[in-house]
């Protein structure tokens, strides 16, 4: 099974899924009844570990050209493992990746019906993203975009799970959050981490195109976007967040976003990409904590 997890980069997905979990308390203000919170987590399961195994799935020929001089490089503690792009080793055939994801991401459909069948729609458009995504590697460093697009469909989803209406401008303020994480946090240090290999098959990421310099003023430009915009959120919830939550929400954008990028921007060492990628693979986690104390404090009080 290990190397079906790598496929789905398990790990990873695991803590995406913080992500639509702090969406749903934020907007909701807060806990879904017991029953929509299991079904929410196994279906956001089963959705992400879909998408990322179609991610190798598309993208394996690319892969296995980008990896055939020296292998897979040593990744980043989210996803260091030696079975790292399982696909692209021949460590696991098409076919069984292809029943993994099929199996996977009809659970996510039958979930997303049984929650909020409009569900199905974003799940849709985030497959079709993802395909584009990964046919865009040599094509344009735009696609970054894309990737934060991707990224930010499971919050958009776990929104429709609390709110069937939700309001358009808030939901809007979310998506640009996201999107701001993703790109500076995510996207572009995963990218920078392989600019090697990137770079032998001719790849269009952001770190290549601009090189280091302009790569990390861009990393500094969007992480300090999503902290902004993240002082924001609370405008979103029901209930009264305060001077605190706002507080404990900038202190989180500053240790595992702003810090990490600043020092990427002034090394551009690989290692610190890989850090930065690390620290703000937490960041929604750590937002998913601080929305509980607060819904928690809201529910004794």
């Amino acid at each position: 099974m290990n190397r079906f997890f790598a496929l789905s980069r398990t790990t990873h997905g695991i803590l995406d899924i913080a992500a639509p979990g702090f969406c749903a308390l934020l907007w909701l203000g807060a806990f879904p009844p017991f029953y929509v919170v299991i079904l929410s987590l196994f279906t956001a399961f089963a959705a992400y570990t879909s998408i990322y195994t179609l991610n190798d799935l598309v993208g394996m020929r690319g892969d296995r050209e980008k990896f055939s001089g020296s292998g897979i490089n040593p990744g980043y503690s989210v996803e260091a493992s030696a079975l790292r792009y399982p696909l692209a080793q021949n460590a696991l055939g098409i076919q069984s990746a292809m029943v993994w994801f099929s199996a996977w991401y009809a659970l996510a459909l039958i979930g997303s019906y049984f929650l909020n069948p409009t569900i199905i729609i974003i799940i849709l458009a985030a497959t079709f993203l993802e395909i584009i995504y990964c046919l865009l590697f040599k094509v344009t460093y735009l696609r970054t975009l894309v990737s934060g697009l991707v990224k930010a469909a499971g919050p958009v989803a776990a929104v429709y799970v609390v709110n069937p209406n939700p309001h358009l401008p808030f939901l809007l303020l979310q998506l640009a959050w996201l999107i701001c994480w993703e790109i500076g946090g995510q996207n572009i240090p995963a990218d920078w981490n392989d600019v090697v290999e990137d770079r032998r098959v001719n790849a269009k990421t952001i770190p290549l195109h601009f090189g280091p310099r302009k790569a990390g003023l861009i990393v500094i430009i969007t992480l300090s976007l999503a902290i902004i915009t993240s002082l924001l959120l609370p405008l979103i919830s029901p209930i009264p967040l305060g001077i605190p939550y706002v507080a404990a929400t900038l202190l989180a954008g500053f240790f595992l976003l702003l810090q990490p990028g600043y020092e990427l921007y002034q090394s551009g060492e690989n290692h610190l990409a890989a850090r930065l990628f690390d620290k703000a693979s937490y960041y929604p986690l750590t937002q998913l904590a601080i929305i509980t104390v607060f819904v928690l404090a809201t529910f004794v009080l």
